[in-house]
């Protein structure tokens, strides 16, 4: 299953650059620990997310690879749940491989993302992705559903 994207500005937080003093060094390198001990191996990856807008379509999980509840990463910040499906990301003729990170809305303190946003980890730097790069997630058939968005 392909779907089509575009590269879009985040919160910055999960990579860090968003200074947020709560957050040092981004929440994924404070939660790939976690997730490491929960058996999903994230030490290789790339710490920040990638934003593909896929609007006016949404997505939702049919069958994630990992699901991890109650995930206690932060001493102050309440557990939060977390999904992950592997993919691919193309951009131009550069793929690389990596999941989609979805922290569940319904457990996340702050920091949500508008409908038809999916936020995806890397196995390595693309230098290749820009904010407004076209871009093509391929996940395997069954993973993810596509929907119209809400209005």
């Amino acid at each position: 299953m392909e779907v089509k994207g575009t590269v879009v500005r985040g919160h910055q937080v999960a990579s860090g650059q968003g200074d947020d003093p709560r957050f040092p060094g981004g929440t994924l390198a404070m939660q790939f620990p976690y997730f490491s001990e929960l058996g999903l191996d994230l030490s290789e990856f790339y710490p920040a997310t990638i934003n593909v807008s896929i609007s006016p379509l949404d997505f939702f999980i049919v069958d994630a690879d990992y699901v991890f509840t109650q995930v206690k990463w932060h001493e102050i910040e309440p557990a939060e749940d977390f999904s992950f499906i592997c993919c691919q990301l193309r951009v131009g003729e550069e793929m690389a491989r990596g999941f989609v990170y979805y922290p569940h809305p319904e457990t996340k303190p702050e920091h949500f993302q508008p409908e038809g946003l999916i936020e995806v980890i890397l196995d390595r730097f693309m230098p290749e992705v820009s904010y407004g790069a076209k871009t093509v997630l391929c996940f395997e058939d069954g993973k993810i559903g596509i929907t119209e968005e809400k209005e």
